[in-house]
Formats: structure tokens, C-alpha cells, sequence
């Protein structure tokens, strides 16, 4: 026992010493869900400002009853059509309306290539509104949102925390074995520690017990920045979300011994898994949906653990449905990816380096 006490307190003095690993565990995933989070708008995003110029004054006071009954945005008036352009060229107003008395004609920036979907939509709804309320009319029928899964899953930055905790395990299991066990290896200490008392199992055991905690604790720092900065609507069941992580680090460290006996000399293993790291943070579903991909692109995401591992999360977070028996299925997966797969390292320790 002491002799295993002493291993864990060795392998987190050389976790904390690794720089590297600390930034992509614990920083890696905070720079994301800043980033994308105020690129995105935070809690929501802000109005979005028009630009209006009036140049007659036949229904104009309709025009402006109708701007004012639309959500999310306000309205600044110029006094000429070269004023609000100007004001549209320097980005101080969304996109601009010209009424003239009997056409209303909006403009767009054409370089806010991001926005033209969304100002549209907005355009199209001030334009049938404002023909109705001119002939006296009123909308017959009005949409009403109804959300059959969970609330919280329509908004983007909720599906986009869940996901980035999960892109950061994926990272942080792989590379504690194709970076960390493999570096050693390289540089020959696991030679060192064959030729000692110590059991390859005791060894794998206290890397399994430091990164499991270390990952965890990432975990929560990334979730509670993300509930503070961005108040992100997460309900989180605590028991299956500490059963997930924790399973799930030890899938993925699973998934990091198979690069490591797949390739030839262990510097290769990291780059290795930083490859696929990177391809499945794109082919998953992290940033956005997987639905709006290409066909053989959606068959693609469907064989990557991340994936389901993003799913899970969400599922665990509160911001979508699942069947339980479905949340099992994907625990089971993970746990019998690392049953089969971390026993191959403790023959992977005592094994002589191939050239």
C-alpha cells in the first residue's frame, strides 16, 4: 500500500509538472467556452439595430408601429439614404429600410455574410407585417414554439458546454497514454521501473486513479465558468454525470493504449491521437449539429465515440432526452473499451521498444 501511495504521489508531481498536459486539461476547454461563447453571443446575444429612413410621410406612423412590436430590435433614424449607408459601412446599424411612401427597400452589408440568413428573416417579417396593418388587417394566425425535447437544447451554448467537456476528456484520457506513457517509454524510465519491484499493473492503476481526478476536476471548472460567465441553462445529475466522466476517461485512455500498440516508436502515438483528436472535435457534432452535415459525413460521426459521448453529457447536463437504456448502452461501450484495451499496457510496459 505504501508502496502505492508512493506512485500516485510520483505521477502527480510529474502531472503537475507537465505544463503542457495542464493547459490542454484544464485550459484548453475553458479558451473554448469563452471564446465561442461570446462569439456567439452569451446569454443570448444582443438586438439587432435598423436603420431607418423615412422619406414620406404616408403610413409612416404604421411603419413605426410595426418596428416597434418587433422583439429584439431597435430602430435609428437617419436623415438621408448616403447617412445610413455610411452608418451601414461603418457597422453602426445591423442593416438599413428606406420608405419612400410606397416601396420599403432594405440594405444589407454585403461582407456580413454570417448575419444575411438571420436580417432577412427579420425584413421578411417587418414586410407582412406592415402590408397587413396598411390594409386594416391583422395576422389571422400566429406560431406558437413548442418544444417537444428539452427547452434548454434550443439554445446553441447549452448543446456547445456539454460537448466541449466531452471533446476535453477524450483529449485528456488519449493523451495520458499516447503522450504521457509513451513518453516515458522514449525516454527509457519505463525500462527503469521493469527492473523494480513495482507490478505494471500498480503502475497503469496510479496513472488511471491521478487522471481520473484531474479530469474530473477539469470537468467541473469548465461547467461552473460556463454557469457563471454565460448563466447556461444546466440541470445536472450529479450521479450519472460523475459515473459518465469517469468511465468515460477510462474509454478514452482505452482508445489512447490501442494508438499506442498501433504504432512503431511511441513519439508517433501522440501525434497520432492529437490527429484524431482533432478530426472527431469536427466530425462530432461539437460546434454544431451533425444533421446539417453531408450524408456520408453524418455516417462518419455515427462511428466516433465522441459523438455519443457529447450525447451522453448533454443527456447527464439536462438539455436533452434520452432513454436511459441508451445512456447504459453508451456507458457499457466506453467501460468495455477500457476492460479490453488498458490491459494490453501492462504488457505494453514491459515490452522492449520496436525499431
Amino acid at each position: 500500500m505504501k508502496a502505492f501511495k508512493a506512485l500516485l504521489r510520483s505521477e502527480l508531481k510529474v502531472l503537475l509538472r507537465d505544463r503542457t498536459t495542464l493547459l490542454l486539461t484544464f485550459l484548453l476547454p475553458l479558451v473554448f467556452i469563452l471564446i465561442f461563447g461570446f462569439v456567439m453571443g452569451g446569454e443570448g446575444g444582443r438586438d439587432s439595430s435598423l436603420g431607418l429612413v423615412l422619406t414620406s410621410n404616408s403610413d409612416a406612423q404604421v411603419l413605426r408601429e410595426v418596428l416597434a412590436h418587433q422583439p429584439s430590435l431597435h430602430t435609428v433614424d437617419f436623415p438621408d439614404e448616403d447617412a445610413l449607408l455610411l452608418a451601414l459601412r461603418d457597422r453602426r446599424v445591423d442593416f438599413g429600410a428606406l420608405w419612400d411612401g410606397s416601396t420599403l427597400t432594405f440594405v444589407y452589408d454585403p461582407g456580413r455574410v454570417q448575419d444575411q440568413p438571420a436580417l432577412t428573416q427579420v425584413a421578411q417579417g417587418i414586410t407582412a407585417d406592415f402590408d397587413l396593418r396598411r390594409q386594416g388587417l391583422d395576422h389571422v394566425v400566429y406560431a406558437q414554439r413548442f418544444h417537444v425535447g428539452r427547452e434548454a437544447a434550443a439554445r446553441w451554448l447549452n448543446m456547445t458546454v456539454p460537448a466541449i467537456i466531452a471533446f476535453s476528456i477524450l483529449s485528456a484520457g488519449m493523451f495520458a497514454v499516447a503522450g504521457h506513457i509513451t513518453a516515458m517509454k522514449e525516454r527509457k524510465i519505463l525500462d527503469r521501473l521493469t527492473v523494480s519491484p513495482m507490478h505494471p499493473v500498480s503502475f497503469l492503476l496510479a496513472v488511471v486513479c491521478v487522471r481520473m481526478v484531474v479530469v474530473y476536476i477539469s470537468t467541473l471548472i469548465t461547467l461552473f465558468t460556463s454557469l457563471a460567465v454565460f448563466n447556461v441553462d444546466l440541470v445536472v445529475d450529479w450521479p450519472r454525470y460523475t459515473l459518465f466522466v469517469a468511465v468515460a476517461t477510462l474509454g478514452m485512455m482505452g482508445l489512447g493504449a490501442l494508438i499506442t500498440l498501433l504504432v512503431r516508436r511511441p513519439s508517433s502515438a501522440a501525434n497520432l491521437a492529437e490527429i484524431l483528436a482533432m478530426g472527431m472535435m469536427f466530425l462530432s457534432g461539437i460546434f454544431f449539429p451533425v444533421e446539417i452535415m453531408p450524408g456520408f459525413l453524418q455516417t462518419l460521426s455515427r462511428a466516433l465515440p465522441l459523438t455519443y459521448m457529447a450525447e451522453a453529457l448533454r443527456y447527464t447536463t439536462g438539455v436533452v432526452d434520452m432513454p436511459p437504456h441508451r445512456f447504459l448502452a453508451i456507458t457499457a461501450t466506453l467501460a468495455s473499451l477500457a476492460v479490453v484495451l488498458l490491459p494490453a499496457l501492462g504488457r505494453y510496459v514491459v515490452r522492449p521498444q520496436r525499431r
